[in-house]
């Protein structure tokens, strides 16, 4: 039977869609940054961790409600969730305007390497942004900036 959703997920093959995935990594990118357990996102959504988790990983889809409490209680918008999506997967799964439109967008580019998703660079996130001294905060960024090749 063909569905005119398009191939939004692989449910014979037990297998989360990519989007899935990637709302997940997103949410799991967003509590790390801030600090956040697994079990106090759980709780502000009224949910165990291991639901969580299920999100995280793509396993469970977040719907709409859903999505709109954890942009709420991660304090970012809705569309943080599908940022930095990958070209080829926005082209694939992107709804059918978006397909066509396309080609007239810069395209954007991500991170081949997933530096945004390691742990040291979260780390160095949060702990940059424990720094509660704003002169500090800006010494601390230009020191960091100066070590760097030019490019």
């Amino acid at each position: 039977m063909a569905s005119d959703e398009g191939p939004e997920r692989s449910d014979k093959e037990g297998r989360p869609s990519p989007i899935d995935v990637h709302v997940g990594s997103r949410i799991r990118l967003r509590r790390t940054l801030l600090g956040m357990s697994q079990e106090k996102l759980g709780e502000a959504l009224g949910l165990t961790f291991q639901q969580v988790q299920k999100y995280e990983r793509g396993v469970n889809r977040v719907g709409a409600s859903r999505l709109f409490d954890l942009a709420r209680v991660l304090d970012v918008p809705i569309s943080f969730f599908f940022d930095d999506m990958p070209e080829p997967l926005a082209k694939v799964y992107g709804s059918h305007a978006a397909r066509r439109t396309s080609g007239f967008a810069e395209s954007q580019e991500g991170f081949g390497d997933d530096t945004m998703n390691r742990r040291e660079t979260l780390e160095l996130v949060r702990a940059y942004y424990r720094i509660t001294d704003p002169a500090v905060r800006k010494r601390v960024f230009d020191l960091i900036k100066s070590l760097t090749p030019d490019e």
